[in-house]
């Protein structure tokens, strides 16, 4: 295609939604679940508003601003695959504090109205107040925006002001600008951060139920094998040499046997979870059959008298006769199991103890909440006293504990790096806030940041980005407060965070791809340093339409300065020289012909030559998978940014790391094994096993021969299948380290190595 010619924007197809739709509405209909069903119902909903708004043309999906009549500033709600329905997040039905709002100012319950008084003497007074004491919740990014025009007008920027109410003026009467007042300020999120609130860990333990197979082996335990031990002594009182009704029953018998009746239907009225004693088939079914035969006077027949027997002897051949001395350790033991506290009582326990805490925060020690039981407790509840709750019901509370990240990864309660993703925003916005020099600007502005990393990505395509929060009108308004903090520049206090989270991110979890919602923080962060080291996302392979912005090639260029002449650039056949010249190319020619789309299309059509599919026309995802991990692999998804200009420096060290990495390599290989899909789970070991290499390319020759030959030990602690699995890849490193080199299908000429990437036409060798 010419470069010059005109192409139209692309846009995005309506199946996507249609499928997606179709399977809400399969759910909603035949889910077993009745809370599954209207959930799906929802879903359903809000995908026919999709399909809906993209017919009437009213939605521009693939666009930073989908919604017509909306700009891109405001927080639209985004469906699965980034759709947006088209409605506002900040939108809808007045929230019940509007509404009491409204009654407190004396005005009308509507949003304009709510709006204009804020605009007033009272209602700035009203949002004074809020904005010293800190008692507000930010929800949604707009709730920040009135609250920022009031500290306009107080620090005698009126006019500014008066422009920032102008522009939000024609959405007053749609969206909501008013903050949420709550009982206590934000926790500071320099030093701690939490997971988890205390009202969402009370929430999560109040929707604990009880388990319904463990409170029917309880009952089983507890209630239906004593009672069957009084069946069968019972029964045994008829035995002659072990055969019951060898003794014709006495009056005593039937009598005794017309109590045991009694209580069982007694005991079948209150105890309904085990069914087994209803089968007349099962032991005790039998024995209470013949019984109640018997006792009605009813002589039982050849086959009765069969089962009976047969029943009295095998339930004494297997546990003992009741009495005897294993029969009562087996009852003993069973009793003591039966009489364990639930979980489901714990967790009551647990909100009970939480309550009296402040509800929108974390929790600074969680000791003292999962010690335990105590006298009084054990009074109000019936937990035994001293009983302690069992690791599910700990772990739910301790997911609340508010620490420095470093220490929450440390205790598992950040067990994953998506985890991580999530957490990074608190600090993120406490450090980013700590430029206004203002402390309730900054607690504004800290609030802001945290409610908009709560606003879900957009699909977007021809290159189009995310809206930043620096585009927020209010966040704008006071751009120009932003000033150096205790003498420190602006952008040093964000390189220190920036090194300690790459540096946590890097350590715990070696051997996984930086997820999306971290690189955005890391961005965030590195614009303030401006370290001119871009950080690049994950690209969704179904979506890529084969261009690539520039800071890709500028990150492979800041690899290439690490990594020239590394075990990583010969492993994966990468000539860094020549992406240094064609970075200094493609920014010459950028800065001749500004007009120009910003993209790399020398990059992209290096990472199209490297996949293999320059010569292909057509559209796959698996093709565009291809390019899209030569980019990793050019640009080493962002490590190489974090070591060469970030500087990090992760503990105990690249060896360590390379080592960890290789770990998760060979679990993820072991799960290969049997999968009728397996390709997602090669893919992630083939990104696995590449950050072994960049961590391996950073320590010294020799350690990197010791390494690599302690490699091949560790496939043997993994199931069996593993070490053939990756013998061709590990046959490769190590030939690669000795100098050798692979042809141009990524094999060696001895055919017995291959070089270990994800994505692979015609199917993966690995398979």
């Amino acid at each position: 295609m010419n470069d010059n010619a005109e192409q139209q924007p692309l846009t995005a197809a309506t199946s996507y939604p249609q499928a997606q739709l179709a399977k809400a509405f399969v759910t909603a209909l035949t889910h077993e679940d009745a809370g599954t069903r209207r959930r799906a119902e929802v879903r359903g909903q809000r995908w026919r508003e999709v399909l809906a708004g993209m017919a009437a043309g009213r939605l521009s999906v693939g666009s930073r601003t989908p919604v017509a009549g909306l700009p891109a500033w405001v927080t639209p709600e985004v469906v699965r695959g980034g759709f947006t329905t088209g409605t506002a997040v900040a939108g809808g039905p007045l929230q019940p504090y509007e509404t009491e709002a409204a009654r407190d100012f004396g005005v009308p319950a509507e949003r304009r109205a709510l709006f204009s008084y804020c605009l007033t003497e009272p209602g700035m007074a009203w949002l004074w107040a809020l904005l010293d004491s800190g008692r507000y919740e930010i929800g949604v990014p707009e709730t920040a925006a009135l609250l920022t025009v009031a500290w306009q007008v107080r620090h005698g920027e009126t006019e500014a002001a008066l422009d920032l109410a102008a522009e939000l003026a024609p959405f007053a009467d749609r969206l909501r600008f008013l903050p949420r007042p709550v009982d206590g300020p934000a926790p500071d999120a320099t030093t701690a951060v939490h997971r988890h609130t205390v009202s969402e860990t009370v929430d999560t333990l109040t929707g604990r139920r009880p388990n319904e197979a463990v409170e029917t082996q309880r009952e089983a335990l507890a209630v239906w094998q004593p009672f069957g031990d009084e069946l069968l002594v019972h029964w045994l009182r008829t035995a002659r040499d072990g055969r019951v009704l060898e003794r014709v029953p006495d009056a005593d018998w039937l009598a005794g046997g017309e109590a045991l009746l009694d209580r069982y239907r007694l005991l079948a009225a209150e105890h309904t979870r085990c069914t087994k004693h209803r089968n007349p088939k099962q032991n005790l079914g039998i024995l209470r059959g013949a019984l109640e035969e018997t006792v009605a006077g009813r002589p039982l027949d050849a086959r009765r008298l069969g089962l009976l027997r047969h029943a009295v002897e095998s339930m004494v051949r297997r546990r003992g006769l009741p009495g005897s001395v294993a029969h009562t350790a087996l009852r003993r033991s069973q009793a003591e199991q039966a009489a364990l506290p639930s979980h489901h009582a714990f967790a009551q326990l647990m909100v009970r103890r939480l309550a009296a805490l402040p509800q929108e925060t974390g929790i600074t020690d969680v000791l003292p909440l999962v010690g335990a039981v105590t006298e009084e407790e054990g009074r109000a509840t019936g937990l035994p006293v001293g009983a302690v709750a069992p690791p599910t019901i700990r772990e739910v509370v301790e997911s609340a504990l508010s620490a420095p990240l470093a220490t929450l990864v440390e205790r598992g309660v950040v067990p994953s790096a998506e985890v991580l993703a999530e957490l990074v925003p608190q600090l993120v916005a406490a450090t980013t806030a700590q430029a206004y020099g203002d402390e309730t600007l900054r607690a504004l502005m800290a609030a802001n940041y945290r409610a908009f990393r709560g606003r879900r990505s957009l699909l977007l395509l021809n290159l189009e980005r995310q809206v930043r929060v620096e585009e927020l009108p209010w966040v704008r308004a006071v751009s120009g407060q932003r000033s150096a903090v205790l003498g420190k520049p602006d952008g040093e206090g964000a390189l220190t965070v920036l090194r300690q989270l790459g540096e946590l991110a890097v350590q715990a979890f070696p051997g996984t791809l930086l997820p999306n919602p971290l690189v955005r923080e890391f961005g965030v962060l590195e614009r303030q340093c401006d370290l001119g080291a871009p950080f690049v996302e994950e690209l969704a392979a179904d979506i890529f339409m084969g261009t690539f912005s520039p800071k890709f090639l500028t990150a492979a260029r800041v690899a290439g300065e690490l990594l020239d002449g590394s075990l990583y650039e010969r492993y994966y056949g990468i000539d860094y020289a020549a992406i240094r010249n064609l970075a200094i190319t493609e920014t010459a020619t950028a800065l001749t012909r500004p007009y120009r789309a910003r993209t790399s299309p020398g990059f992209a059509r290096l990472c199209s030559e490297r996949a293999g599919t320059e010569a292909s026309r057509s559209w796959s995802v698996a093709a565009n998978g291809a390019v899209i991990e030569q980019a990793q692999i050019l640009t080493t998804h962002n490590l190489a940014t974090l070591v060469h200009r970030v500087g990090i420096t992760p503990r105990p060290g690249w060896a360590d790391l390379a080592r960890r990495c290789f770990v998760t390599v060979c679990r993820l290989v072991s799960r290969v094994h049997g999968n009728p899909r397996p390709l997602s789970t090669i893919k992630d070991a083939a990104y696995a096993w590449r950050q072994m290499l960049f961590h391996l390319s950073l320590c010294p020759p020799e350690e990197q021969r010791r390494i690599i030959a302690d490699l091949h030990e560790e496939t043997t602690r993994h199931p069996a299948h593993v070490a053939p699995r990756l013998a061709p890849a590990l046959t490769g490193l190590t030939l690669i380290a000795e100098g050798g080199t692979f042809n141009t299908d990524g094999a060696l000429d001895d055919g017995r190595a291959r070089r270990f990437v994800g994505w692979a036409s015609g199917g993966h060798w690995m398979r």
